[in-house]
């Protein structure tokens, strides 16, 4: 009697995984599929609107901005889409400045573009850009941030919109700052960017799709 029982429990097991390798891809959520067009596609980019950032209640004030990278279609929830392969705070004659003097921004690249939600029905893009790292210097302090800052990609206008919140962009080392520029305060980042295929004016779009 015990022969058959075995051959039984054999046979109930041996159901149960079919069962689960059977379900197992219908309970897969499909990736969002992220077009964009052209692609890959290099970039340049303006500030449309002056940069009003600010940190621990501070706020610093750019006019100009100018940045270069390249978009690509990828698929993933998020997804990188593109990388910000060069950015500039300030310029010759017009510097970032702030109540407590002017102050310089030098980055470190490549930042990426993540797209996490697409709505079609305005052609905007929610998500941020990623792997930010920045030191800040003014006279003598200098302070290091690094992070990610929330961000909406508009396929009308190829308006890059980055508007940070507390939190995302903390700043990891500071040096002869005192409680002005202290780790772990916030920096938030306040910026338009216009971006337009490099050398003509077409505006790559960013759609996502879920297949």
């Amino acid at each position: 009697m015990k022969k058959p029982i075995g051959r039984r429990t054999v046979a109930a097991g041996a159901a149960v995984a079919a069962l689960v390798l059977t379900a197992a891809p219908a309970s897969a959520v499909p990736s969002t599929v992220w077009t964009v067009t052209p692609s890959p596609v290099a970039f340049s980019a303006k500030n449309g609107a002056n940069l009003a950032n600010s940190i621990n209640g501070i706020a610093i004030t750019c006019t100009k901005s100018s940045a270069s990278g390249t978009l690509r279609s990828a698929a993933g929830d998020p997804a990188t889409v593109g990388t910000i392969d060069s950015i500039a705070f300030g310029a010759a004659g017009a510097p970032c400045t702030s109540v407590l003097g002017n102050i310089t921004m030098v980055p470190t690249t490549p930042w990426t573009i993540v797209a996490r939600d697409h709505t079609a029905a305005t052609g905007v893009t929610k998500g941020h850009v990623g792997d930010i790292d920045l030191k800040l210097t003014w006279g003598a302090c200098v302070f290091r941030v690094r992070g990610t800052s929330s961000s909406t990609y508009t396929n009308s206008t190829g308006r890059l919109s980055v508007a940070g919140v507390p939190g995302e962009l903390p700043v990891v080392a500071s040096t002869n700052c005192g409680v002005a520029m202290p780790v772990g305060a916030s920096l938030l980042l306040k910026a338009d960017y216009l971006l337009k295929k490099t050398g003509t004016t077409t505006v790559p779009t960013i759609v996502g799709s879920n297949p």
